[in-house]
């Protein structure tokens, strides 16, 4: 092997070591927030196994076992003379659905989700081609409730007042199309904050169409609509005063098709919002972001995945702002503006405009 830094080989072998606790530690967090066991400890006062267990109606065996991992992973502490767990309330801010947003639990569900594909994804590599969208159990529902945290956090009071009028004449009532609905969440919202505006969903998936039509019943909402629609032939011409596509462009088979159909579905004074990953397109401009090895990894196991299983570019989750901008420009969009969501830690917003 050559000569080596031996302070450097050791330093490096801690990480591996700790990369392998931490990816288990990523499972049992994304196991206590699917049982509830994270949100019941941050409200409950030092307790026994038994005490946490009964509180949340799991099993003791395994609660006490999980709770093996968290207190070794440093995320639970532990006294052993009372034989008693706790939550720190400094750690609860990261790890429970009362951080909204900042409820990283809720993104470490992906681990295996995308784990499930993971053979389909190594014969890719030695294959090329990509895995079919039905491959991914649990999908929409995770994304939902991610999306959902963000959603409900930002979208009305942060994201739609980025755009100079546009809170005035959703009041008055236009026309909105949302590409790559998902579930609907971010429709509905907008369609209930805004009774005299018109929303549709466009998604190429029936599941989440259902799920966007459920909420819109359930909330009693006239004027939000939702179609089965592949994005990359919308088949309206100048029908929309404003179209948004929330973290949907990247994942497309043919994403130059989808936004030369938003420019043509857009009117000549309408605004596209697209809301894509903050990142750049050239690979050393993001080794110090603090997300980027999940960005590329998660690309790698779905979103890119995902579109060439299509036959499709490919553009993955980091296409970056520079591509974003150039592929803007080449659909006709002729003035884009990029800003930041305070409480999304993801993206960027891209206002897009014809003229």
């Amino acid at each position: 092997m050559g000569n080596l830094d031996q302070a450097k080989a050791r330093e490096f072998g801690d990480r591996m070591l700790n990369m392998l606790n931490d990816s288990f530690l990523g499972f049992m967090l994304s196991i206590g927030h699917q049982t509830g066991l994270l949100d019941k400890m941050s409200d409950m006062p030092p307790a026994t196994s038994e005490e946490i267990s009964r509180a949340a109606g799991l099993n003791e065996r395994y609660v006490r076992e999980w709770l093996g991992a968290m207190v070794t992973g440093r995320i639970i502490d532990y006294d052993p003379g009372r034989r008693v767990y706790s939550l720190p309330p400094e750690h609860a801010a990261s790890i429970t659905r009362a951080a909204g947003s900042g409820n990283v639990a809720t993104w470490l569900q992906f681990l295996a989700c995308v784990g499930t594909v993971e053979q389909d994804i190594v014969e890719c590599f030695r294959k090329g081609g990509g895995v079919p969208y039905t491959k991914y159990e649990r999908f929409h529902q995770i994304t939902r409730a991610a999306s959902t945290q963000t959603f409900d956090e930002t979208l009305v009071t942060r994201t739609l007042p980025l755009v100079p009028g546009l809170m005035g004449r959703l009041g008055e009532g236009i026309d909105v199309l949302d590409i790559g609905c998902g579930s609907g969440h971010a429709i509905n919202l907008m369609a209930r904050e805004f009774p005299k505006s018109r929303f549709k969903g466009y998604d190429f998936s029936e599941e989440a169409i259902e799920a966007g039509r459920r909420e819109a019943s359930d909330w009693k909402l006239a004027n939000a609509s939702f179609e089965i629609q592949d994005v990359g032939q919308i088949p309206e011409s100048s029908g929309f005063d404003f179209i948004t596509a929330f973290d949907s462009i990247h994942d497309q088979a043919k994403p130059r098709d989808v936004l030369a159909g938003a420019a043509r579905a857009l009117r000549n004074d309408g605004v596209f919002l697209m809301v894509d990953v903050d990142c750049s397109s050239q690979l050393e401009k993001n080794i110090d972001r603090k997300l980027a090895p999940f960005l590329y990894g998660i690309s790698t196991m779905h979103c890119m995945s995902v579109s060439l299983g299509l036959d499709g570019e490919g553009l993955g989750t980091a296409w970056g702002e520079e591509l974003a901008r150039e592929l803007l420009a080449e659909a006709g969009f002729r003035r884009v503006d990029v800003q930041r969501v305070d409480g999304d830690m993801i993206n960027s917003f891209y206002i897009a405009r014809k003229q």
